[in-house]
């Protein structure tokens, strides 16, 4: 499929994507902008990042609130269930079922202290499916689940990520993300072992617009994503030089979204780093436009 198949197909996919809660007034203008931005495309929902050991849940569930209170988006809020009793966690699911929120991005999630293993609290869920199946006994969440293509760093092989995985959908997981990846065959031999599992919800891709390349690789040295030496290539020289770095970005994140649909792959997360501008434009070529009916934020 090249780009002029890819322009003139009918948009038969969905987007949703993916911001995290401002820590400072300029921050918080930023990520505004950015849903201002991305909310006429009408995506399937956007989800609000949780900080580790739980660090941002007010700032999560304040922007999730507003999300709910200002606009028509479906806003869905990540939970973690690391450093958190069962009966915070359990608070915090009504909270968010109080608040208008119909869907829960649920995680393990890290340890406050960066690169410590993992240690469940000892009044806590001790796995992410503990925790789906504690957010379904409360109310009838959507519930989506993370997966990791090149197997996550606390995992023992890719077998021992499915097997994970298989129990988050057993407990009622309805979607898995994946972490990003940068090699459309990650996510196609991924989606293709968990089909063979016996894994049915959708695999939907999670995708990093790397504006930014030298954060994106220290994000995923973190969590065990593989830069290819091609993309190292594409932005040799290119550090004090954001402009080109955004040119670069966008030509990799329409070449993926390119490949992973000709793999059969329809829907798309995006990881926006609260910019809008990559993931607008990566839209527009799908096919997903605004939508001018009626406003969707207020």
């Amino acid at each position: 499929m090249n780009l002029q198949s890819l322009a003139e197909q009918k948009a038969e996919h969905a987007v949703s994507f993916e911001f995290f809660p401002p820590r400072t007034p300029e921050m918080e203008t930023q990520l505004w902008a950015a849903i201002r931005r991305l909310a006429p495309l009408r995506p399937r929902f956007v989800s609000v990042t949780y900080g580790a050991g739980g660090s941002t849940r007010d700032r999560t569930h304040a922007t999730v609130k507003r999300i709910v209170d200002e606009t028509a988006l479906k806003p869905a809020a990540h939970l973690t269930c690391v450093g958190a009793s069962r009966e915070a966690v359990d608070g915090v699911i009504r909270d968010y079922w109080q608040a208008g929120v119909r869907h829960i991005v649920a995680l393990r999630g890290d340890m406050p202290e960066l690169g410590q293993p993992y240690r469940p609290h000892p009044d806590g869920h001790q796995s992410t499916a503990e925790l789906v199946q504690r957010i379904r006994a409360i109310a009838p969440f959507e519930i989506s689940v993370s997966a990791y293509p090149e197997r996550h760093p606390d995992s023992r092989n890719i077998q021992w990520d499915l097997d994970v995985l298989k129990a988050k959908v057993d407990a009622g997981a309805t979607r898995a993300i994946t972490q990003f990846a940068f090699e459309t065959a990650v996510y196609a031999r991924f989606r293709d072992l968990a089909h063979g599992c016996g894994i049915e919800i959708p695999i939907v891709p999670g995708l990093m617009p790397a504006t930014n390349f030298r954060g994106v690789s220290r994000m995923a040295q973190r969590c065990g994503t593989t830069i290819p030496g091609w993309l190292k290539t594409l932005y040799e020289k290119l550090d004090d030089d954001p402009e080109s770095r955004k040119l670069v970005a966008s030509a990799v994140l329409v070449e993926q979204v390119r490949e992973l649909k000709s793999e059969g792959f329809d829907q798309f997360h995006f990881y926006t780093l609260n910019q809008a501008e990559l993931t607008f434009a990566v839209c527009n070529i799908l096919g997903i436009r605004p939508q001018s009916e009626k406003p969707v934020v207020a």
